[in-house]
């Protein structure tokens, strides 16, 4: 494709995203934005008896955020708090294999935990502390002859509510 149509076709898009986001940013697709008049100041409207003003009213509660587990992956390693080569087979030849986490949000500090479960039975336990607002962490056990078969992670926070299970396999 030429340089100016791509250049068109990126110009288009962009216009088209910007008109999405902010719809009458740009007035009619391609002219400018319209100037705003200031409306004239009006008087608050007089309160009615009976009736409380809407500042004055109760406002519902916003739901408490809960700590969401938003990524987990079994990966080779892990480099800058991101995971490296993600797969669901690993060999045991690589000699360790890593599960990588990421919370978002994390509305206070607290501990969540990796359970390692090998042919069903557990393995190993392993705690890791998250903290506010988003937090990315990683557990890794290392490999044997004896690995060899199928996995499961599964991820918990502190009162033992699974947030995820992720399932793999060692192999030669």
């Amino acid at each position: 494709m030429p340089i100016r149509s791509r250049l068109v076709l990126l110009i288009t898009t962009l216009l088209v995203i910007l008109a999405t986001f902010s719809p009458g940013a740009l007035g009619p697709l391609g002219s400018a934005p319209a100037r705003a008049q200031s409306p004239e100041p009006e008087a608050p409207p007089a309160p009615q008896p009976g009736v409380e003003p809407e500042a004055k009213r109760a406002q519902p509660e916003d739901k408490p955020k809960q700590l969401t587990l938003s990524l987990a992956t079994m990966c080779e390693g892990v480099d800058g708090l991101s995971p490296v080569n993600r797969a669901v087979a690993f060999s045991v030849g690589m000699g360790k294999v890593n599960c990588f986490t990421v919370f978002n949000p994390v509305p206070e500090p607290t501990q969540i935990y990796h359970r390692w479960y090998h042919r069903g039975e557990l393995s190993t336990q392993i705690r890791l502390r998250v903290n506010t607002p988003r937090w990315a962490t990683y557990s890794l056990i290392q490999l044997r002859e004896t690995d060899k078969g199928p996995w499961r992670v599964e991820i918990t926070d502190s009162n033992n509510k699974v947030l995820g299970v992720l399932r793999f396999s060692i192999t030669d």
